[in-house]
């Protein structure tokens, strides 16, 4: 049977109630049974993980729509011809790779 770790809180704790079916309360507890953890701390655990994953799916979202929106920006903004630089390295590429 496996047990999950218990998550540390801080001493002060706060209340939470929820009116829920007897369906889901059953389902509930079955579940905590099955993981050895009373019915308090199978909901908060669940509840808890399930935060954390919206919180880092919504953080990853973000992330993604920025970085696409910089790709887009640098795009946008790249010089329309190479540099001197740039030309300096297709020459030096001509010469190593030349057939």
């Amino acid at each position: 049977m496996p047990v999950t770790k218990k998550r540390h809180t801080s001493p002060e704790k706060g209340r939470f109630e929820a009116r829920v079916s007897p369906e889901e309360k059953l389902l509930w507890q079955k579940a905590a049974k099955l993981r050895g953890n009373t019915l308090t701390e199978f909901v908060v655990n669940s509840a808890v993980e399930v935060a954390e994953r919206t919180i880092k799916e919504a953080e990853f979202m973000e992330l993604t729509y920025r970085d696409r929106a910089a790709f887009v920006q640098a795009l946008l903004n790249a010089p329309a011809s190479p540099n001197a630089k740039l030309r300096k390295a297709a020459k030096r590429h001509a010469q190593v790779f030349a057939s």
